[in-house]
């Protein structure tokens, strides 16, 4: 072979050879990009799951969702966000304000000692009834049965003043009032429970639909609101208060609600007249 030929066949190798190189850089290269584009796209993933993840855990679940949701007044209530409740004859010139919290272990004594008594006057016209449900017991021993029997009454008043008179009765009864650390009313199965001993719930498919869907949930929260607004007003805290005529109604001692027959005839005729 001669010189020329041999230099040229070298040439043409080594022209071949940068040739395959730069295919193959460029082969490199583009594998990169792919690698690069696809860590990038794994790396957004894992960002944005964990940006869903702690959107989902700061989300608000439970009592604190329902505070979002939209308010559902139940019939027989009145007022602008429903919160007023007023059971009795129309002739009634007063009104006689009670204030119970659904756990209220001494609401249930009241309820059980004078319910009786407070049921015949309204039945005869003495006075009105005006009912504010408070909440505040779920905060001091931690639970949501007070929320959630406040929202149950509220699908009974929903049916009918004389279904929820009943059922408030049947919640506070000695047979069905839980021990105060006792939060049975968060179960709805126990909720209606106790509500299938009132003819009118019994049995309801609309009332135990409403306690399960918690249609008057948000309702209840609004109700223990008006019970801290109120209770700032006139200076109360507790449960059972009564009130007439923006004065508080209290037993013998001047001090706190009256727990017997005799007290509670007593101090009614007394706010009746004044």
């Amino acid at each position: 072979m001669s010189k020329r030929n041999s230099q040229a066949a070298k040439t043409a190798a080594r022209e071949r050879l940068r040739a395959e190189r730069e295919r193959q850089a460029k082969r490199d290269k583009t594998k990169r990009q792919v690698i690069v584009a696809g860590s990038i796209v794994a790396v957004l993933a894992v960002a944005g799951g964990i940006g869903y993840a702690v959107t989902q855990l700061n989300k608000p679940s439970g009592w604190d969702a329902v505070k979002k949701q939209k308010l559902v007044k139940p019939a027989n209530s009145t007022g602008t966000d429903g919160t007023t409740v007023v059971i009795g004859k129309s002739t009634a010139k007063k009104t006689l304000v009670m204030y119970e919290d659904p756990r209220c272990p001494v609401c249930a004594q009241f309820e059980q000692a004078v319910g009786p008594t407070a049921k015949k006057d309204l039945d005869a016209g003495k006075f009105k009834i005006q009912y504010v449900g408070a909440t505040f017991i779920d905060n001091n021993i931690p639970g949501e049965g007070s929320k959630n029997a406040l929202s149950a009454l509220g699908a009974a008043l929903n049916v009918s003043p004389e279904a929820f008179l009943e059922y408030k009765s049947a919640l506070y009864s000695a047979k069905y009032h839980p021990e105060e650390q006792d939060d049975k009313f968060k179960s709805d199965d126990y909720l209606i429970k106790v509500a299938n001993t009132v003819s009118a719930l019994k049995n309801n498919t609309a009332f135990q639909n409403a306690v399960k869907k918690g249609t008057y949930d948000k309702w209840a929260l609004v109700m223990g609101d008006r019970f801290n607004t109120d209770g700032k007003k006139y200076g109360f805290q507790g449960t059972p208060t009564l009130l007439m005529d923006g004065k508080i109604v209290t037993g013998s001692d001047g001090k706190n609600p009256p727990m017997s027959v005799a007290d509670f005839n007593t101090a009614v005729e007394k706010a009746l007249n004044s």
